[in-house]
Protein backbone atom coordinates (compact mmCIF):
# COMPACT_ATOMS: atom_id res chain seq x y z
CA UNK A 1 0.00 0.00 0.00
CA UNK A 2 3.07 2.46 0.43
CA UNK A 3 3.39 2.37 -3.49
CA UNK A 4 -0.05 3.34 -3.84
CA UNK A 5 0.46 6.14 -1.35
CA UNK A 6 3.33 7.27 -2.88
CA UNK A 7 1.47 7.60 -6.63
CA UNK A 8 -1.14 9.80 -4.75
CA UNK A 9 1.07 11.77 -3.17
CA UNK A 10 3.00 12.23 -6.50
CA UNK A 11 -0.93 12.43 -8.22
CA UNK A 12 -1.22 15.62 -5.70
CA UNK A 13 2.26 17.56 -6.10
CA UNK A 14 1.19 17.12 -9.97
CA UNK A 15 -2.12 18.79 -9.46
CA UNK A 16 -0.83 21.46 -7.16
CA UNK A 17 1.83 22.21 -9.74
CA UNK A 18 -0.73 22.25 -13.00
CA UNK A 19 -3.41 24.20 -10.75
CA UNK A 20 -0.48 27.33 -11.05
CA UNK A 21 -0.90 27.08 -14.99
CA UNK A 22 -4.69 28.11 -15.53
CA UNK A 23 -4.52 31.45 -16.61
CA UNK A 24 -7.51 33.70 -17.76
CA UNK A 25 -10.54 31.43 -17.56
CA UNK A 26 -14.64 32.61 -17.64
CA UNK A 27 -16.83 31.64 -15.05
CA UNK A 28 -18.01 28.51 -16.21
CA UNK A 29 -14.32 26.82 -16.40
CA UNK A 30 -13.84 28.52 -12.94
CA UNK A 31 -16.94 26.24 -11.95
CA UNK A 32 -14.90 23.65 -13.24
CA UNK A 33 -11.65 24.30 -12.05
CA UNK A 34 -13.55 24.67 -8.45
CA UNK A 35 -14.63 21.25 -9.14
CA UNK A 36 -11.30 20.11 -9.44
CA UNK A 37 -9.67 21.96 -6.37
CA UNK A 38 -12.88 19.93 -4.30
CA UNK A 39 -11.64 16.46 -5.68
CA UNK A 40 -8.55 16.99 -5.14
CA UNK A 41 -9.36 18.03 -1.06
CA UNK A 42 -11.81 14.96 -1.08
CA UNK A 43 -8.66 12.98 -2.23
CA UNK A 44 -6.68 14.21 1.07
CA UNK A 45 -9.18 13.74 3.53
CA UNK A 46 -9.44 10.16 1.70
CA UNK A 47 -5.69 9.66 2.69
CA UNK A 48 -6.34 10.73 6.08
CA UNK A 49 -9.12 7.81 6.25
CA UNK A 50 -6.94 5.45 4.66
CA UNK A 51 -9.15 4.89 2.08
CA UNK A 52 -6.52 4.81 -0.69
CA UNK A 53 -8.62 3.26 -3.58
CA UNK A 54 -10.90 6.18 -3.32
CA UNK A 55 -8.61 9.10 -2.54
CA UNK A 56 -6.48 7.71 -6.20
CA UNK A 57 -10.40 7.58 -8.28
CA UNK A 58 -10.69 11.61 -6.54
CA UNK A 59 -7.19 12.78 -7.91
CA UNK A 60 -7.52 11.04 -11.34
CA UNK A 61 -11.01 12.62 -11.62
CA UNK A 62 -9.15 16.30 -10.41
CA UNK A 63 -7.09 15.70 -12.94
CA UNK A 64 -9.40 15.24 -16.04
CA UNK A 65 -11.23 18.01 -15.04
CA UNK A 66 -7.88 20.25 -15.05
CA UNK A 67 -6.63 19.04 -18.03
CA UNK A 68 -9.73 19.31 -19.90
CA UNK A 69 -9.51 23.11 -18.47
CA UNK A 70 -5.80 23.54 -19.97
CA UNK A 71 -6.48 21.87 -23.43
CA UNK A 72 -9.36 24.28 -24.26
CA UNK A 73 -7.12 27.39 -22.94
CA UNK A 74 -4.06 26.09 -24.81
CA UNK A 75 -5.82 27.56 -28.44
Amino acid sequence: MDDVLSRIEKDLRIFDDNIKKVGSIDKRQQKVVELAEMYASDCKAFIKKGDLYTAFSCISYAHGLLDAILKINES
